[in-house]
């Protein structure tokens, strides 16, 4: 009966020791010519590097001997066995070295234990704290503890079993853990988290705000606001589908029953309001875009009234090209009304003129008949912003600027040319530049769009776009449409008999002009769109809104 000894690797690991797959039989002989039968109490057999292995497993670091009496050093001879260490074919207990002969010379043991004097590695004199484990588990190996055979790496296999591989330890990410496990990385990585917590944070309460624009439009203004009008707008490129060409519009532009009105001019010379001599203001039939007019198309008719006159009209006109597409067109008669200017909660800000003139709160809704939308933001509008005494920005000479007035009147011009700072003056809202001036279009409107007249969707010239112009004898035109260049908006301007007139906000988000039904109960009017395509909610002004807007009430 013979034991293998099975080993950590091929070759020898210590000086004398046996080759790879040498026996021992049961008086501890070896069976390759290093030694004779029955020697092996006197031989070179010791258990691991140092004390004498006896019948049993082999020791680990220098255990005692197995199952027959032998000395446990080279120098001096250990005890005799005791119980459990002499019987023959019985497991060993492992213990740590523990015989008091002297070192082996230059034989000391290379994993861990120090010796007194043979070398750095030789085994310590006199008994040896360690770890003692009785019945060593055979099946676990960990690289210094033995296996049965053909589990060691490099070990022999039993008869008829192939020599298996040698265990690898995969150790996925490494890299990536302990790059991740610096200090410095781990910092940088905290405030990366934080920020995008605090983006996010940020952006949500932006994107829900609850004031009719909608999330998308309100997610486009908050970046814009934080210096990412870029991505916006290239995002807005990717998005972008033209307007098709050609077709028919998806809703009636007949004018319903009873709100038709036939073109009417007032007598020359001023008339009061009060007096029995006031005739309205209805303008004539605007001419279409389109090639030709289809039915309602251009036709005034009223929809709201200040005691029994017809104070606002209006009508819809075609694109030249984009003939499904309608544009809406607002009259108002000053002299039935009167404008308010609001200023936005974002742009220019409800500080200095307080929260409740962002909007229209309960109380002071009675009498309102229409509100339609500002310029652009104060920051890409080429001027600034006025209202009671403080500013936002500084009003720019030259710009096209809307003017309102204390009396409730508002005019349309260039300022330093035709207004200047005065105490009669309410309000002022600047925007980039006349389209209309002096009754003439400006010439190349089409160049330099996004330069002169803004951003737009996917940096398409065909967008929807608002415009705002005053007649000779004082009328505020209104018009805005989905597929409009700016040559187009000052077309549609100019037909409707403005002779200044400039671009306002662009881009479908903030298009908005809506009217305000009573229904009997005229402290709180239901309001409704111009346009039924247009997308902000027709309620938006009821709660606050961004940007600034105007309101028109009756006087």
């Amino acid at each position: 009966m013979s034991r293998r000894v099975p080993r950590g690797g091929p070759g020898r690991e210590w000086l004398n020791e046996p080759d790879d797959g040498q026996a021992r039989d049961d008086q501890g002989a070896q069976r390759n010519g290093n030694g004779a039968p029955g020697q092996d109490q006197q031989q070179h057999q010791y258990g691991q590097y140092g004390g004498p292995a006896g019948y049993g497993q082999q020791q680990p670091y220098g255990g005692q001997g197995g199952n027959g009496p032998g000395p446990q050093g080279y120098d001096q001879p250990g005890p005799p066995p005791g119980p459990g260490q002499g019987n023959e074919n019985q497991p060993t207990q492992t213990f740590n070295h523990q015989g008091r002969g002297a070192t082996y010379p230059g034989n000391g043991d290379p994993r861990g234990h120090n010796g007194c004097d043979g070398g750095p590695r030789g085994y310590q004199e006199g008994p040896v704290q360690g770890n003692m484990r009785r019945y060593e588990d055979p099946q676990r190996f960990d690289g210094q503890r033995y296996q049965l055979p053909g589990q060691g790496p490099g070990g022999p296999a039993s008869p008829g079993e192939p020599s298996p591989e040698p265990p690898t330890r995969k150790v996925r990410f490494r890299r990536t853990r302990r790059f991740f496990h610096r200090r410095t990385v781990r910092v940088i990585s905290a405030i990366i988290a934080l920020f995008l917590l605090v983006t996010m944070f940020s952006a949500g309460q932006a994107a829900f705000k609850n004031n009719g624009q909608g999330m998308t439009a309100n997610l486009a203004e908050w970046a814009r606001d934080h210096y990412l009008g870029p991505v916006v707008t290239f995002g807005e490129w990717l998005s972008y589908n033209p307007p098709p060409k050609g077709g028919r519009p998806s809703f009636s532009l007949a004018v319903p029953s009873g709100e038709g009105v036939a073109p009417t001019k007032p007598p020359k010379g001023k008339t009061k309001i009060k007096t029995k001599q006031f005739v309205p203001d209805i303008p004539g039939t605007l001419k279409s875009l389109a090639p030709s007019p289809i039915a309602g198309e251009g036709q005034w008719r009223v929809v709201e009234k200040v005691k029994g006159n017809p104070a606002i009209l209006t009508t819809f006109l075609r694109d030249a090209t984009y003939t499904s597409q309608v544009n809406g067109v607002a009259s108002i008669d000053q002299r039935l009304v009167k404008f308010s200017l609001h200023p936005g909660s974002e742009d220019p800000g409800s500080s200095p003129w307080g929260w409740n003139d962002t909007f229209i709160p309960a109380g002071k809704r009675t009498g309102l008949l229409a509100t339609f939308n500002g310029g652009f933001k104060l920051s890409s509008a080429g001027g600034g912003f006025y209202l009671n005494g403080s500013y936002h920005g500084s009003l720019v000479t030259g710009a096209a600027s809307v003017v309102y007035y204390k009396n409730g009147t508002i005019k349309i011009g260039k300022w330093g040319r035709d207004f200047s700072m005065n105490a009669k003056i309410a309000g002022v809202r600047q925007n980039l530049k006349l389209i209309i001036d002096h009754g003439k279009i400006s010439p190349n409107l089409n160049q330099d769009i996004m330069t002169n007249f803004g951003a737009t969707l996917g940096g398409g010239y065909y967008v929807w776009r608002s415009g705002l112009g005053i007649t000779k004898d004082g009328r505020i035109v209104y018009v805005y449409g989905p597929a409009l260049n700016v040559q187009d908006l000052a077309e549609l301007l100019h037909r409707a008999g403005a002779v200044e007139g400039l671009q306002m906000d662009i881009n479908p988000a903030w298009m908005k002009f809506d009217t305000y039904q009573a229904k009997g109960n005229p402290a709180n009017p239901t309001p409704v769109t111009l346009l039924p395509t247009q997308q902000p909610s027709a309620y938006s002004y009821y709660t606050a809104s961004t940007r600034d807007f105007t309101a028109v009430y009756a006087r």
